[in-house]
């Protein structure tokens, strides 16, 4: 046995002894405030990044891990992200069905059979029972997106809604209450389901022109910026619409016209260069509201043709200027703002089980994450400034080259500039533990609510970090932050 594969198998002998350890599974409730207050608040989240999501860039980019701006962050956190239910309908049951239980999700037991993939149509084989158990029961981007922004659990497809069908308020409802202003910022359309879940309320995430619409015409937010451009394919290239459907992430084509030709509370914004003036402060806005759409269709760069690591379409912004953007306008409000930028195209990837594109993908996200930061430090810091780092879901299950025998067996490291070697186990979303990185006023709130515990995190290098909290949390405390000075002012 070599030396990484004695590693491997002294790590799973050291999980075997703990897996009897008991669950302890979080059931949220509301929490004080203490502290300084952030003026502002920005949520980064790379949609469907698992923990080696997270290394595989890291290693490909430095050739070593911590070197990330977030890995400084004071604040370090695991999150569970199960939903209420699996439905795609309210069900009118607000008793929770799903759970995170650490002892299966890193059962060294033989696996059953195996997972059909969704999206690859691959058989993926249940080599260890941990492997089936995080397969199943598992969040879409819809519910995980409404805990983040709502801080409530409901049913897989809702964008903002309880699972008895009611509407609920969510973080930019509560920021705009108390004066401050609003954003989304994705790498994918506009109207998908995380940026949505951030600006709009429908009962399925499947209803992109309704959605689009409500976003557009309703305005709650002050910047939204993102894809789905129906003018323009995924390679960035001109073309005529081909029917109606073309128009529906930017909320059908009456939607689309009355924005394009200024007839909106929004500027319109739609070159690379465009992008680019705003983030650096030099492009005139006539109206205090941007509605930037890059000029590609379903997303910036993870669509194009050809392989990833090269070839980009070279007619849209990358995420840090799209960023830098939206905080150029955000920051113009004295009472702060509130954002989400999300690396959308990340969970496209771990869906493809795409290696070089997870990587591309997860990349231009920590570019963004470093050009926030920068921003921070410019602006008042982290005294003014609170800013989370984290996903709402794993997906893909990509472990090393020899996790069929080895469980749980890290990517491996190859070096700077080489993609590390991974096998994928899946091709959608997961319900496993995610990493949160957290910095700036309330953080530490982040860790008073982690009430859960993981004997088991070694396996994915957080052997430090065991105890966890729920994603909802996230939801408690971006609200709570945000809704301040109404609450304050109302005392």
């Amino acid at each position: 046995m070599n030396l990484s594969r004695r590693r491997f198998a002294l790590l799973s002998t050291a999980a075997a002894a703990t897996l009897a350890a008991p669950a302890i599974v979080r059931t949220a409730t509301a929490r004080g405030w203490s502290g300084p207050r952030p003026k502002n608040v920005i949520l980064m989240i790379s949609d469907g990044a698992g923990f080696h999501t997270w290394t595989a860039a890291s290693y490909y980019e430095f050739g070593e891990l911590g070197r990330q701006v977030y890995d400084r962050f004071p604040v370090k956190t695991l999150m569970t992200t199960f939903p209420l239910n699996t439905s795609s309908k309210p069900t009118n049951d607000t008793t929770p069905t799903i759970s995170y239980e650490p002892a299966k999700a890193w059962s060294l037991a033989p696996g059953q059979g195996d997972l059909g993939g969704e999206i690859t149509k691959k058989k993926y084989p249940n080599f260890f029972a941990g492997y089936e158990y995080v397969k199943k029961n598992y969040t879409d981007s819809a519910a995980a997106g409404t805990a983040l922004a709502a801080s409530i659990k409901t049913f897989n497809n809702s964008i903002n809604f309880d699972n008895t069908g009611r509407p609920v308020k969510m973080v930019a409802e509560f920021a705009k209450s108390a004066g401050k202003s609003t954003g989304v910022v994705s790498s994918v359309q506009i109207s998908h389901a995380t940026p949505a879940a951030f600006a709009a309320h429908n009962i399925s995430r499947n209803n992109y022109a309704e959605i689009g619409r409500e976003m557009i015409e309703d305005g709650l937010c002050d910047v939204i910026m993102g894809a789905g451009h129906p003018m323009f394919d995924n390679d960035g290239r001109y073309r005529a619409p081909g029917s109606d459907k073309a128009f529906q992430y930017v909320g059908g084509a009456d939607t689309y016209f009355k924005a394009a030709t200024g007839r909106t509370s929004y500027q319109w914004i739609e070159t690379r260069a465009d992008f680019e003036r705003l983030a650096k402060g030099e492009l005139k806005l006539d109206k205090p509201k941007v509605l930037g759409v890059a000029q590609v269709h379903n997303t910036l760069q993870f669509n194009r043709s050809g392989q990833g690591m090269g070839n980009l379409n070279a007619n849209v912004p990358d995420l840090a200027t799209m960023s830098l953007g939206a905080l150029e306008v955000l920051a113009r409000n004295e009472r702060g703002f509130f954002v989400m930028i999300e690396g959308g195209a990340v969970d496209w990837a771990a869906h493809a089980n795409d290696t070089a594109r997870i990587v591309e993908e997860q990349i231009d996200f920590n570019r963004a994450v470093r050009a926030v930061v920068a921003w921070i430090e410019r602006n008042g810091g982290f005294e003014q400034n609170l800013l989370i780092v984290t996903t709402d879901h794993g997906n893909g299950m990509a472990y090393g080259p020899e996790s069929d025998r080895y469980a749980f067996q890290p990517v491996i490291n190859r070096g700077k500039g080489q993609l590390p070697d991974v096998t994928w186990h899946y091709d959608t979303h997961t319900n496993e533990l995610v990493p949160v990185w957290a910095a700036g006023p309330g953080a530490e709130q982040l860790v008073a609510a982690s009430t859960g515990e993981d004997p088991h995190t070694a396996l994915v290098g957080w052997g430090d970090v065991r105890r966890y909290h729920d994603i909802t949390d996230i939801g408690r405390l971006i609200i709570a932050a945000v809704s301040a000075e109404q609450r304050a002012s109302a005392n």
